[in-house]
């Protein structure tokens, strides 16, 4: 199963669509990071993915269309770890869970209304608040 990025139960993408790219990272870190590209930028090719259908790359086109390039990658980039090993396997299983966020369909809400009772209390609140004020007012002692 290292050939695929499993994303949810219905959808598994191959690695062979994923291109992976080792840069150099950026930051504090002395002499290491200067020298060992351990930044890796994942790149993957929503427009054309054939593991996608038209639903599915709609819905990641309108939930990550910032994200997506005009050639149609989404790209991705992980640099926390020191080693490029364990960037890449961040990067890929930060991909797995954003892919899957975005192609999860939000329940419908259901229109409520307030109830009776919790209408009276409301009303009952305003009232107390406003006979409150009203007492405020300059005393007349005549």
């Amino acid at each position: 199963m290292d050939d695929v990025v499993q994303i949810n139960p219905g959808l598994s993408i191959p690695r062979s669509e994923l291109t992976y790219k080792a840069t150099r990272a950026g930051g504090p870190g002395g002499q290491h990071v200067n020298t060992s590209s351990t930044r890796v930028e994942l790149w993957w090719d929503v427009s054309n993915s054939p593991s996608l259908n038209d639903a599915q790359r709609a819905r990641i086109t309108e939930k990550l269309g910032k994200r997506i390039s005009d050639e149609g990658f989404l790209k991705l980039a992980s640099a926390v770890e020191r080693s490029q090993h364990q960037n890449k396997e961040e990067v890929t299983s930060r991909f797995a869970r954003m892919i899957d966020q975005a192609l999860k369909v939000p329940k419908p809400r259901k229109k409520t209304k307030p109830s009776k009772a919790s209408k009276q209390k409301r009303l009952d609140l305003k009232k107390r608040q406003s006979d409150k004020k009203k007492n405020r007012g300059k005393v007349d002692l005549d």
